[in-house]
């Protein structure tokens, strides 16, 4: 019996969230050397800059996998512990970094080059993403291919992230299926979808001269739920990741499968914890919002690893 450490993506920040973590300096020590991989302020961004600013998708995508590695950083310690990693979109990045395949330096380096191929791919057409939960998933998938939208994130627990032409997104939302809700997501495009795919290549030849390991804890990926053994095979499902959606539903599935009995989600924390109380009613979590949290997840860490199987 054993964790699993997930890293969120984008849209789980706020501003102002990375305050309680530079009031120590081991965290701030580590998001300098962070921030100088990513090329940006991320302390700024991470303090004082506003919800729009950090909305940008070049800004918020370093900023979040950072967090999440001086999250990470905290339970190193316990990491022989674990029963592995997963991160959702963007956090798949710091899932990298924290199972060994890449250096930390590299992944937000990595991050940084998607963010912005990312933006750029973004700018060339008005579309967003919006988030629809309840509801039938066939009625909904069948609606999505009269609209000409596309299913982004298959997130469990009855929510599903669909993408696309602005226009579009609006008629869903103005004629909903049956039993269902639509919330409009602050992104600045229509992520894991064809829109993305001028970003693919770009993200490909920066990956072209980066050192990569096999992992050396278990990682599963977005692309199906399965876990990968090879470092530059899971390197080039995080390149195609970007244009493809993501399916957290089989992460989540396979979490269960796998006999994990906890769930510590790293900072930014909250929207994977909420997946998964949902999607996997019943097990323990923790989520990292800030230092305060750490000695808990510790806790769940070492409890649950020490439980007889």
């Amino acid at each position: 019996m054993s964790v699993v450490v997930v890293a969120p993506g984008q849209g789980s920040q706020t501003p102002g969230f990375l305050e309680p973590w530079l009031a120590e300096s081991r965290f701030a020590d580590h998001l300098g050397a962070l921030a100088d991989a990513a090329g940006i302020d991320l302390k700024a961004h991470g303090t004082v800059s506003d919800a729009d600013t950090i909305r940008d998708t070049a800004v918020a995508q370093p900023l979040i996998v950072a967090a999440s590695l001086l999250a990470f950083g905290a339970l190193a310690s316990h990491r022989d512990r674990l029963a592995g990693v997963a991160g959702h979109s963007v956090g798949e990045f710091a899932a990298a970094a924290a199972a060994g395949i890449l250096s930390e330096s590299d992944a937000l380096a990595l991050v940084r080059e998607r963010g912005s191929a990312m933006a750029q791919a973004a700018s060339l057409e008005a579309t967003g993403m919006a988030a629809v939960i309840g509801g039938d998933e066939n009625d909904l998938l069948e609606q999505l291919n009269d609209l000409g939208l596309s299913p982004a994130n298959y997130n469990g627990g009855g929510q599903l992230v669909v993408a696309g032409d602005l226009v579009a997104l609006a008629q869903l939302a103005q004629n909903p299926p049956a039993g269902s809700r639509v919330i409009p997501l602050q992104v600045a495009g229509a992520f894991h979808t064809r829109y993305m795919l001028p970003a693919v290549q770009r993200l490909r030849e920066a990956t072209s001269g980066i050192a990569i390991s096999d992992p050396t804890l278990t990682i599963w990926t977005n692309r199906d739920g399965e876990t990968i053994a090879s470092g530059a095979a899971f390197v080039d499902l995080l390149v195609g990741q970007v244009a493809n959606p993501v399916r957290w539903d089989l992460c989540m599935a396979a979490f269960e499968n796998a006999g994990v009995t906890g769930l510590v989600e790293l900072a930014p924390a909250g929207a994977l914890v909420g997946l998964a109380k949902r999607g996997l009613k019943g097990l323990p979590t923790v989520a990292v919002k800030t230092p305060d949290d750490i000695p808990a997840a510790i806790a769940l860490i070492e409890e649950q690893s020490s439980a007889p199987s």
